[in-house]
């Protein structure tokens, strides 16, 4: 998944500081359905991230049924973490 390729999927541009807050709110609700629609979970944890980015993503215990998943979201969160502080 190449980020600027969702970007325009879900909001019809790769730059979001240029979204009325309307058309950001349409485009997450797009990417909810679409996550709780995908099987793939690659393709669920990529959704999951770009979620997680907006603000937007479920709780791990729901987007996630395998622990390896969760573990791997608690990972990326912790990662961000760290990438902001520093």
């Amino acid at each position: 998944m190449d980020f600027d390729d969702q970007m325009r999927r879900y909001f019809g541009t790769a730059e979001l500081t240029s979204l009325a807050p309307a058309a950001l709110e349409a485009g997450i609700e797009r990417m909810a359905v679409e996550f709780g629609l995908e099987k793939d979970r690659s393709r669920r944890f990529a959704l999951w991230t770009l979620m997680f980015m907006l603000g937007a993503a479920p709780d791990l215990d729901v987007a996630f049924k395998e622990a390896e998943d969760r573990n791997a979201a608690r990972d990326f969160m912790d990662m961000i973490d760290r990438a902001q502080d520093g």
